[in-house]
């Protein structure tokens, strides 16, 4: 019979391996939203947010003064303006981040960072991958993220929020009427959205299909042409100081049954261009917009 008395260093390491159960080495375990499993030896203490929506759900699931580094534009709740950027979404000081010490570094899975999180993976320090393709996975990232640092009563509390949101809107809007959108989310170039993303599950939410959602890429560049062609009942795209993004440009096209039934709906960026918390509500507000564009019919 083994006995847990080492007698050398080889069977130091043994002993450590075979007398002691593995959730005391690795305490918290959980996915991530890619379904890779990361493995803590203790909560998370000090926290990267690599995205200005993982910083919003972070916050959401009472992990917020965990947080230690972020990167520009991560400004919403009102504390997270005071927590020290390191970089951009795309571009990121690793030294600073480094200097950071975090024990967990989260970031979103299509930001393209991979290539600069190789010296954190190589130190260690472990990292959750955030995506989201419906709104359905933000509560259940949500959870993940309490797991993971033990804020997990806050975190199921929020969760289970957005999914009496999500629950109300669908009943709501389960039986309105089909009403073709087409999302803008720049003009110079002309981009817009296929079906995979996000926003184009709350579209469906609200009884809108995305005029575009068989396209490949998951932001495709896209032409006026094309759009004429398709002849959206209603046009959506965020709005922020400083946009050039806006729809103004469509009325250029009074055939377009959008600009002729005064469909063009331009609405807070925050809302629908981040896959955090408020996303829900954006996804209320294209829900009212679209319900207009229904009662636009009469006589358009």
């Amino acid at each position: 019979m083994f006995r847990c008395r080492p007698s050398n260093r080889l069977q130091a390491l043994l002993f450590l391996i075979a007398c002691f159960p593995f959730h005391v080495l690795a305490a918290i375990t959980a996915q991530d939203d890619t379904g890779k499993t990361l493995a803590l030896a203790k909560p998370a203490q000090r926290i990267v947010s690599l995205a200005p929506n993982i910083t919003e759900l972070l916050f959401a699931a009472g992990a917020g003064d965990r947080i230690v580094g972020t990167v520009d534009y991560s400004d919403y709740p009102q504390a997270a303006r005071n927590i020290p950027r390191i970089g951009s979404f795309e571009q990121i000081d690793i030294e600073r981040l480094i200097a950071l010490k975090p024990d967990l570094v989260v970031l979103w899975a299509d930001g393209g960072m991979e290539r600069q999180l190789d010296t954190v993976r190589r130190l260690g320090i472990s990292v959750f991958y955030g995506r989201a393709h419906r709104l359905a996975d933000i509560p259940d990232s949500i959870e993940r993220l309490g797991r993971l640092t033990a804020t997990e009563p806050q975190a199921k509390k929020a969760a289970a929020g957005l999914r009496e949101k999500l629950a109300e809107l669908a009943a709501r809007y389960r039986d309105r009427s089909p009403v073709t959108v087409f999302y803008q989310v720049w003009s110079k170039p002309l981009y817009t959205l296929n079906g995979a993303h996000i926003v184009s599950d709350v579209l469906r939410l609200c009884g809108g299909r995305n005029v575009f959602a068989d396209l490949g890429a998951a932001a495709p560049v896209v032409s006026i042409e094309s759009v004429l062609l398709a002849d959206p009942e209603a046009m959506i795209a965020g709005a922020e100081p400083g946009h050039i993004g806006g729809l103004e440009m469509w009325k250029r096209y009074p055939q377009l049954r959008a600009v002729r039934r005064g469909n063009l709906f331009e609405m807070n960026s925050d809302l629908l261009s981040r896959a955090g918390p408020r996303l829900f509500d954006g996804a209320s507000a294209v829900c009212e917009r679209l319900d207009q564009a229904r009662q636009h019919r009469v006589g358009r």
